[in-house]
């Protein structure tokens, strides 16, 4: 469509709050989200999670994962390093962005996954 930009919003600042297991997220079109960790890793953009083209895995077990290392991949995204070893998801600015503005939905949806295949958060 003519006028309208293709422009997915990029990261100002990356906040880690490792107390409470946080990541804070400012985007240059003025958007700001708060993530928890756990969130961030039962939905990394991994293969492991993402299910190598099949359904998207419910990884259970993960209510008190942190982010011990926050590692650039070029110009487009991040590699967050989990204290449960998960390292391998690249988080482009695009899937952080959509990760923040779906963020009640997703995560109803994975406690809704977690409690149908009767598993829990906790380890």
């Amino acid at each position: 469509m003519a006028g309208l930009s293709a422009h997915t919003p990029i990261p100002t600042a990356l906040t880690l709050h490792s107390a409470s297991r946080m990541l804070e997220v400012h985007f240059d079109d003025g958007a700001q989200f708060t993530l928890t960790c756990e969130y961030l890793r039962v939905f990394s953009p991994s293969a492991e999670v993402r299910g190598h083209g099949g359904p998207m895995q419910t990884v259970p077990g993960k209510r008190l994962v942190n982010i011990v290392a926050i590692e650039p991949v070029g110009h487009y995204a991040v590699k967050l390093v989990f204290s449960d070893g998960h390292d391998s998801g690249l988080y482009g600015w695009d899937t952080l962005y959509e990760l923040g503005r779906e963020q009640t939905t997703l995560w109803q949806d994975y406690l809704d996954r977690l409690a149908a295949a009767g598993l829990t958060r906790d380890a």
